[in-house]
């Protein structure tokens, strides 16, 4: 009896061996679907390299996958092309509202001054008030859709009082620059590049009005499964955020080369940027839910949306 036993323990060691390599493995993802913007954080991560270089010594590839604006992304994140995502407030409380089973995983510090409502420099517009009636251009269900309809309220007037013209930036800069529409929403660094190029002039940021975020968001099914890979991204991003607020110019050279746009536009898009990377708390949760019950409100979200429902296990 003493021999047989002898010789099956080895068999019973490979077998737990075998069987805790595939425990192992399942606590882990073997690809990291990233989605990004040229623009944003995610880029950053992605041309310093460090993500991948941490993740490959776990067995973890990083895949990056390039989307032009936040609606495409979540769309992506819903239909699972994509595993986590980088965008600004508005597009995640329209993801939900069309069934996206995401979640929040963290957010950045409020950045408002990173967008705003520009006119040509000539303009007889001098304040929001004198949008009543005008063709301003934005991209629908983006950041900017929030500012406005925020600064219209607070002008006296309704989303119905002007002209929506709904446009992508690049669109929209052709229109401005030509003159196809009187006024433009838009964000960092567009924003920086249509003020130092064209001589745009701002009649309203988001400062006192909205608090414009940077949100971090993950599918539900990757966050509950792989909890620990999306935490080492948010602290990866916060070390990330840190060094980018220390070392402005490495940030905008990196961000020059990922947009093809010159380092000083990104060097003015520095000086009212703020990097981070924040779990959530009930405070940043109930200003999403404003935001969201004002896009209700008005009718551009065809049903209510509870943002409470997006938040990740892990939080609760």
């Amino acid at each position: 009896m003493k021999q047989n036993t002898i010789h099956r323990l080895p068999v019973l060691a490979l077998l737990l061996a075998t069987f805790s390599g595939v425990v192992f493995a399942a606590s882990q993802p073997e690809t990291l679907n990233i989605g990004y913007q040229k623009a944003n954080i995610f880029a950053l991560l992605k041309y310093r390299g460090t993500l991948d270089g941490d993740f490959k010594k776990q067995g973890i590839t990083v895949r990056w996958v390039e989307f032009p604006a936040g609606p495409q992304m979540l769309e992506g994140l819903n239909v699972g092309s994509i595993d986590l995502a980088a965008t600004g407030d508005v597009p995640p409380t329209f993801a939900q509202a069309a069934q996206a089973d995401l979640v929040y995983l963290a957010h950045a510090p409020a950045n408002p001054k990173t967008e705003a409502i520009v006119v040509p420099q000539n303009s007889p517009i001098k304040t929001v008030a004198d949008l009543k009636g005008k063709r301003v251009g934005l991209n629908k269900g983006s950041d900017v859709n929030y500012l406005l309809v925020t600064a219209l309220e607070k002008a006296g007037l309704r989303y119905q009082d002007i002209t929506p013209v709904y446009l992508p930036p690049s669109d929209a800069r052709a229109a401005f620059q030509r003159g196809a529409i009187d006024a433009w929403v838009i964000w960092d660094p567009f924003l920086a590049e249509v003020e130092t190029n064209a001589q745009a002039r701002q009649i309203q940021n988001a400062e006192g009005l909205v608090p414009h975020y940077t949100f971090y968001l993950a599918s539900r099914k990757f966050a509950g499964t792989y909890p620990e890979t999306a935490k080492k991204v948010i602290a990866e991003l916060a070390s990330l955020s840190d060094w980018a607020n220390k070392n402005p110019a490495q940030a905008t050279k990196i961000l020059s080369t990922s947009t093809n746009l010159p380092e000083p536009i990104w060097a003015k898009v520095a000086t009212r940027m703020n990097y981070g990377a924040t779990r959530m708390d009930p405070e940043v949760f109930a200003r999403q839910q404003a935001l969201a019950d004002t896009f209700t409100r008005i009718g551009m979200l065809p049903v209510h949306v509870d943002v409470n429902q997006a938040k990740w296990s892990q939080d609760r």
